[in-house]
């Protein structure tokens, strides 16, 4: 009888003590499956490479002030971590950016490229054939990678005549619509037109014009990162 007992006793312990096992086991996956997944919630949502000229550079504004670094407060109040790579250049051609684009693309592996360029070259009145080829490269070495491109317009005043200006202009168009891309028709839409959102050389946007900017830019943006989900 008593070892019939025992053996009961025996038996109702180790099945505790396993039961006890199983749970610390449990927890411990708990432990670890959570932290992996705060990790993962830790991770950049979009990784962005924001190539331009003068116009992203914070050009005579503090960078802090600049849309690019308005545009990283704008998403995560939108929830969207980002991680964003700033590789524009005050006085940057089509020219020059290609030279040092595919490196920047090898450096930063973007999901998303914001391609910000022409400005100079329509102002100095560059060969536009050459215009247009430089930002078709670009464009082309992004999709490459797997990044998706949103081709910043911008318009520039007549000084080399209509038809120049109206070709430059048309670049832009038929590049998105010939490269699938996203395209801001004018970046620097609702700034430009007015002085108190530029800066004293009237080609540049001041703080206040920096805050229009990030708004045109996220209306483009958003469904760009929506698409990439």
């Amino acid at each position: 009888m008593s070892t019939i007992i025992y053996a009961n006793l025996f038996s109702i312990v180790n099945q505790q003590v396993s039961n006890l096992k199983t749970y610390k086991y449990f927890i411990l996956l708990l432990f670890v499956v959570t932290n992996v997944s705060i990790a993962s919630s830790n991770k950049p949502n979009i990784d962005l490479l924001v190539f331009g000229d003068s116009l992203s550079a914070s050009y005579n504004i503090s960078t802090d002030k600049g849309w690019v670094s308005l545009l990283d407060q704008a998403l995560k109040n939108k929830g969207i971590e980002s991680k964003i790579t700033n590789a524009s250049i005050s006085g940057e051609t089509s020219s020059g950016g290609l030279v040092r684009f595919k490196s920047q693309l090898t450096k930063s592996k973007p999901g998303i490229v914001i391609l910000e360029l022409g400005a100079n070259d329509g102002l100095r009145g560059f060969d536009l054939a050459t215009t247009r080829s430089n930002l078709t490269r670009m464009i082309n070495q992004s999709h490459d990678i797997g990044a998706s491109v949103i081709l910043a317009g911008i318009h520039i005043p007549p000084n080399y005549g209509r038809t120049y200006t109206r070709k430059f202009d048309q670049i832009y168009q038929d590049l998105a619509s010939m490269k699938n891309v996203s395209l801001i028709p004018f970046i620097l839409d609702g700034v430009a037109t007015h002085k108190e959102f530029m800066l004293d050389d009237g080609l540049h946007p001041n703080e206040k014009g920096q805050e229009i900017m990030v708004k045109t830019v996220l209306k483009y943006l958003l469904p760009v990162i929506e698409n990439r989900k």
